[in-house]
């Protein structure tokens, strides 16, 4: 490699810490980040509290309610905004080009939703819930579940011609697949058949993931549904994001 080459590698690099940084601190005193991290963790010591199954029977719900959040919540309003602001039209004249600002933002709000998965864990653990019986399929269920929620919320950004539009789609979005997938209701009050087309969904082979690992057993269905959502629903979105 050349001086050149190696002088630009070092600025691109400085200039996506930089760009982290300041991402960062705008995330972190975003009022929609304190909201997506808190909810989960009052639902987890409201139920886990009052529940007679214990914290135990209530976590792998509200994790899957925590990615749910982030993916249909937080990231669609935030990259939608960015567009409707221009920030993204901006960028594209500027050697920061988008796609590392679209990556900064997704690496982020990565970190932030495994912070709030580990938070929900330390708390539940602090109420006496188990942690999982399979580790392994536990942070399968984790890193899949990412990826698929997240590959919606970038098709919710890519679609919505505004913050307020992709944060109503995400919410119309949420409650259904919530309902479905068993994060409203306990799944065994559930009609059958219901379970069965919400097994189905992102939420649903999310949380049937997360309850197998507490278990001891993994659920491959969950996770090739979560896998073949990831894939399909990013395909969809780099194809329909439209940067302005």
């Amino acid at each position: 490699m050349s001086t050149m080459a190696r002088r630009d590698a070092r600025s691109h690099v400085s200039a996506t810490a930089t760009l982290a940084a300041i991402e960062g601190r705008l995330l972190l005193r975003d009022p929609a980040s304190l909201f997506t991290v808190a909810i989960p963790v009052f639902l987890l010591v409201v139920f886990g509290a009052s529940s007679g199954a214990g914290a135990t029977a209530v976590l792998p719900t509200t994790l899957a309610t925590a990615i749910g959040l982030f993916g249909l919540y937080l990231v669609p309003t935030t990259l939608a905004t960015y567009r409707e602001r221009g920030i993204l039209r901006r960028l594209s004249v500027t050697p920061l080009s988008p796609a590392r600002l679209l990556g900064v933002q997704l690496l982020l709000q990565t970190v932030l939703a495994l912070a709030s998965c580990t938070l929900l864990v330390a708390v539940g653990a602090a109420m006496g819930a188990a942690l999982p019986v399979d580790v392994v399929a536990f942070a399968a269920a984790v890193v899949l579940g990412l990826a698929c929620l997240l590959s919606c919320g970038l098709l919710i950004g890519a679609v919505a011609p505004n913050g307020r539009a992709a944060n109503g789609i995400g919410v119309l979005l949420y409650f259904p697949l919530a309902y479905l997938g068993g994060l409203i209701l306990p799944p065994p009050l559930m009609p059958p058949a219901v379970l069965a087309i919400g097994a189905f969904t992102p939420l649903g082979a999310l949380r049937d993931a997360l309850a197998a690992a507490w278990d001891g057993g993994g659920s491959a269905l969950s996770l090739g549904v979560m896998a073949a959502y990831a894939v399909c629903v990013s395909l969809a979105a780099v194809t329909l994001f439209r940067w302005e």
